[in-house]
């Protein structure tokens, strides 16, 4: 019988770095959209928390999506099992 092989490096589907700046422009867009229908301007200091928010709130659904992957590739790795 032979030993078990390592299982396979996998590499990452999405590049983070694409992801983060796609966030912070998802950011703008929300908070100019907001802005626009709403008829008023932040200041500066508010802006800046409502992008920190908004970043974090996608951060955290990108966080889940991980974490959906990893199950997924165990399934995955089971299955063949």
């Amino acid at each position: 019988m032979s030993e078990p092989r390592e299982a396979p490096a996998m590499r990452n589907a999405v590049d983070f770095a694409v992801v983060g700046d796609n966030i912070l422009d998802i950011a703008d867009f929300a908070i100019e959209k907001y802005e626009f229908t709403s008829g008023t301007t932040l200041s500066e200091e508010v802006r800046e928390e409502a992008v920190e928010r908004v970043r974090d709130a996608l951060w955290e659904m990108v966080k889940a999506f991980r974490n959906r992957r990893k199950e997924w590739r165990r399934k995955l790795f089971d299955a063949a099992d």
